[in-house]
């Protein structure tokens, strides 16, 4: 009779192999999310495509960098404010003495006149900044 009235009576357990395996699935999402967001400074333009198109390597350096915009409309961005073509080589200026390492990406729209992604760069290399990258989208 004790044999079966200790049959009958259940301890309570808690299953964790379930446990470790919702875990696991949030972690991984979290790390999927985490490096598919990649911190744009610039406005939204409709990049042009490129088949030769890089990453722009560590995040973390691209944080520093400057981006440079220019829409369809022919209107210039730094970072995500707009600005006129004359307090561009200010602010590159002032960038420039403020950074150790300055970099400069430049974002231009596809359909954005040629003229004033040259505007962009002459101002930038008039300042003497050496690093220079263009935003492109893989094809």
């Amino acid at each position: 009779m004790a044999g079966s009235a200790r049959r009958g009576k259940k301890s309570a357990r808690i299953e964790i192999i379930p446990l470790i395996d919702i875990i696991f699935f949030l972690l991984a999402t979290f790390i999927m999310v985490s490096l598919s967001m990649t911190k744009n400074q610039g406005v939204q333009v409709a990049l042009p495509g490129a088949n030769t198109a890089q990453s722009l390597g560590d995040s973390q350096e691209m944080e520093k960098a400057v981006t440079l915009s220019v829409n369809e409309k022919g209107e210039y961005f730094f970072n995500k404010e707009k600005i006129s073509a004359a307090q561009l080589p200010m602010r590159l200026q002032t960038y420039k003495t403020q950074s150790k390492d300055p970099k400069v990406i430049l974002n231009s729209d596809g359909a954005a006149d040629f003229k004033n992604v040259v505007v962009l760069l002459d101002e930038v290399r008039k300042v003497g900044i050496a690093k220079v990258g263009i935003s492109t989208d893989k094809k």
